[in-house]
C-alpha cells in the first residue's frame, strides 16, 4: 500500500499526540477511547521488543521478529519507524488505514521523531502537542508514579528541554490540568481543528525558564 492510497481513501482524521513524559497521554487516551468508542481508534504499533506479562498480541503491540519487521520496512508497510535501544517500533499503514476507512479519527501516539516523519509523508495528519499546567506539576506527577528515581526525572526533563524546540512545528498545544476538560478539549479539536492553538513563544519560554531551573537545582 503507498501512502498516497492511505491519502486519497482517508475518511477519518490522523492525528499525533504526543507530549513530555508523565504529561498523561495515556490516560487521556484511555478516557477518550472509553468515552467515544464508535469515533476513534488508536493505532497499534509493530514491534520486536518482547511481550511482557499480560499484553496481548494486536491489543498492545504487534510483536514480530527482526527479520518480520524489517521486511515490512523493505515492502514500505509502515507510516513511521525508529530504533530505540535496539529495538524496532513502527507503525502499520494497513492498520490506520483500516481504520480510517471504517469512518474513525485515528490516534498515533508517538514520539516526535515518528510524528514528524509522518506529517511529511502525509501533510493532512494533524499533530497535537500535550502539556502540563507547569514544570512542578509534571515533575510531581512523575514523583508521584514510585517508580522514577531522581536521575530519571532529571533525564526526562532534559529531554523536554529539547523537545520544547520541535513543539512549534505541531498544529497545536493542549494543556492537561484536568483529565475530564483535557478530553474534553481534544475532542472538540478534533471535530473542529481550527480550535487548536499552537503555543506562543511567550509560552514556549515560560517552559524553558521552569525546566532550566529544575536543570540548575532549583526545585520551587
Amino acid at each position: 500500500m503507498k501512502l498516497e492510497e492511505l491519502k486519497l481513501n482517508k475518511k477519518g482524521l490522523l492525528i499525533v499526540l504526543s507530549g513530555f513524559s508523565g504529561c498523561g497521554k495515556g490516560t487521556v487516551m484511555k478516557a477518550l477511547l472509553e468515552q467515544y468508542p464508535e469515533e476513534f481508534s488508536l493505532s497499534v504499533s509493530a514491534t520486536t521488543r518482547a511481550p511482557r506479562l499480560g499484553e496481548q498480541e494486536g491489543v498492545a503491540y504487534f510483536f514480530k521478529t527482526k527479520a518480520e519487521f524489517e521486511a515490512l520496512i523493505a515492502e514500505d508497510a509502515l507510516l513511521e519507524y525508529a530504533n530505540y535501544v535496539g529495538n524496532y517500533y513502527g507503525t502499520p499503514k494497513a492498520y490506520v488505514q483500516t481504520q480510517l476507512n471504517a469512518g474513525k479519527n485515528v490516534f498515533l501516539e508517538i514520539e516526535m521523531q515518528g510524528a514528524l516523519k509522518v506529517k511529511e509523508a502525509f501533510p493532512e495528519t494533524f499533530l497535537m502537542f500535550l502539556v502540563p499546567p507547569s514544570i512542578p506539576e509534571l515533575i510531581s506527577r512523575l514523583e508521584g508514579r514510585g517508580t522514577e528515581t531522581g536521575e530519571t526525572v532529571h533525564s526526562r526533563m532534559a529531554q523536554a528541554l529539547e523537545e520544547l524546540k520541535v513543539i512549534p512545528r505541531y498544529d497545536c498545544v493542549v494543556v492537561n490540568n484536568d483529565i475530564a476538560q483535557c478530553v474534553a478539549d481534544v475532542y472538540n479539536i478534533v471535530k473542529h481543528p481550527e480550535l487548536g492553538k499552537p503555543y506562543t513563544k511567550e509560552q514556549l519560554d515560560d517552559l524553558e525558564e521552569q525546566l532550566r531551573r529544575y536543570l540548575k537545582g532549583d526545585k520551587s
